[in-house]
């Protein structure tokens, strides 16, 4: 199976970015099934219905959450009717939060690809524990079982937390991937059990900026720690962002994982899958 995993989206300028140029990824890797980060897509903060519409129109299959979750109201009525968004799976039990924290699909091959969301908790949101949540989350659908696939998102703000995930989850799942920093890590490879991973994914976004956000702002905390407004998306072209994985068909393992980045400011990377390059 083939399929993509792409990093949170910032505004408009993301959302331009997937609608221009993930139709064409989709035919160039002819990818089954694709994956976006949406946590930031409604003005950097949160989803909406008619953001995350926009992102369904341009090709996603299938949208996960974080910290921002719930920034839009809107979202947790939304949630409720649309299977497809992925919120995080850790919530306390008490908290009884709208939506699925993870959940199996269909892919257009007619294959079965588990997609799970999970919220980190070092510098975070106090959550439960990630680990036991996905553990009991792949043992109720193991790899090569009941699932022909399986996404870990792990949105954290810690690298060591995304790594220990990775190797927590190595074997269990085809794909784990970190969210939440914005910026593609260099670290995409195949763990000895045999998932993949990479540290981010990166952002959809306009690199033009702080993670992001306009840069006046963010300028303006750090020099003065004084606020003078909130946050607003950067305007101009998004790069792209995200992980292309290549799985075997028997065990749902990954054969092969390239990051992918296209438009905007950052230097551009697609894998090849052309017989020459193999």
């Amino acid at each position: 199976m083939r399929f993509a995993f792409f990093g949170d989206v910032v505004g408009k300028s993301g959302r331009d970015g997937l609608a221009d140029h993930l139709p064409g990824l989709r035919r160039r890797l002819d990818l089954e099934f694709v994956i976006i980060n949406a946590e930031n897509a409604a003005a950097g903060f949160g989803i909406t219905e008619r953001t995350a519409r926009d992102l369904f129109d341009a090709g996603a299959d299938c949208l996960t959450l974080g910290n921002h979750a719930w920034d839009q109201k809107e979202a947790m009525t939304y949630i409720v009717r649309e299977p497809r968004l992925i919120r995080p799976l850790n919530y306390p039990v008490l908290a009884d939060a709208p939506g699925l924290g993870a959940n199996l699909f269909e892919t257009r091959g007619g294959r079965r690809i588990l997609v799970i969301n999970l919220l980190g908790r070092v510098h975070m949101d106090s959550l439960d524990d990630p680990f036991a949540a996905v553990d009991r989350e792949l043992d109720k659908a193991p790899l090569g079982m009941v699932a022909d696939a399986v996404v870990v998102d792990m949105h954290a703000e810690v690298t060591s937390e995304k790594m220990a995930m990775g190797h927590f989850c190595d074997g269990r799942a085809s794909l784990v991937v970190g969210t939440h920093t914005h910026v593609p890590t260099a670290d995409a490879q195949i763990l000895p059990g045999g998932t993949a991973y990479q540290t981010d994914a990166g952002a959809c976004a306009d690199y033009d900026s702080v993670i992001g956000n306009m840069k006046e702002e963010p300028l303006r905390r750090f020099t003065t720690r004084i606020s003078g407004g909130r946050f607003k998306p950067a305007e101009g072209p998004a790069t792209v962002c995200g992980v292309f994985v290549e799985t075997d068909d028997a065990t749902g393992l990954a054969l092969r994982i390239a990051p992918i980045r296209i438009g905007g400011r950052l230097a551009e990377t697609v894998p090849d899958l052309s017989p020459a390059a193999a």
